[in-house]
């Protein structure tokens, strides 16, 4: 990630504290690949639309580093989402413009800019987002079919219990990828469901316990389907 990326994930995280947003901070061990992973969340909305944004760092262990001063960061991935809604008064006010940001330590960023459309029930206890965008690669990367769509969910108070949510998301993007036995493909798919229990009955009602299972196809360079279970911690301020 260039410095640019890691200036502009600060001055965004420190927005999100001085905003009094919808923000958290998670903490994962990731079995499937052997390292931690923390990640800083945040969303706001406003009357213009929202904001939303996230900052993954994956931390090596002291076993995998070569060297005892290598950093403990082995890579960082960021987003950010711009939602665009001047008509939240109107019929349409479930359909909002998107604009979209990834950049990573791997490469150059990607664009993306396309829709969005809200669905939630009446307490807004479930919600469902459907997006559709056009990707634009900033030099390094292609893809043939530059398309992506998102879906992510929130279900909080599952099965009736006070406490226990289930989110998540699912991406499926244009993505072209060459791996080690010289086989390509197209796209890829990563989708990340999340099970949380709020602990404010027990112990304090900024933390939950839970987990996720990062389940992908073409992604990251391995071929196929992967399946990696984490289980960790949530703080929400």
């Amino acid at each position: 990630m260039s410095k640019k990326i890691l200036l502009s994930a600060a001055a965004a995280i420190a927005f999100a504290f001085a905003a009094n947003a919808q923000t958290n901070i998670q903490s994962f061990y990731d079995f499937g690949r052997g390292y931690a992973t923390s990640t800083v969340e945040m969303f706001k909305g406003d009357k213009f639309g929202d904001t939303f944004f996230f900052l993954d760092h994956y931390y090596t262990t002291a076993g995998q580093r070569q060297d005892a001063m290598a950093s403990a960061i082995n890579g960082s991935y960021f987003e950010i989402e711009r939602g665009i809604n001047f008509w939240q008064d109107s019929d349409l006010k479930d359909l909002s413009g998107h604009v979209e940001y990834d950049g990573s330590t791997w490469g150059a960023g990607i664009w993306c800019f396309g829709a969005k459309y809200f669905l939630h029930s009446k307490d807004y206890s479930k919600t469902f987002t459907l997006a559709l965008m056009y990707d634009l690669h900033m030099g390094v990367g292609s893809a043939d079919i530059p398309i992506k769509f998102s879906g992510v969910w929130g279900l909080n108070d599952l099965f009736g219990l006070k406490g226990l949510v289930f989110k998540g998301f699912i991406d499926v993007w244009g993505n072209n990828s060459t791996f080690l036995d010289g086989s390509s493909a197209k796209f890829s798919i990563l989708t990340e469901p999340q099970l949380w229990f709020n602990l404010g009955g027990l112990f304090d009602n900024h933390l939950d316990v839970g987990g996720e299972v990062e389940l992908s196809y073409n992604f990251a360079g391995n071929k196929g389907f992967m399946c990696n279970p984490c289980a960790g911690f949530r703080w929400t301020f």
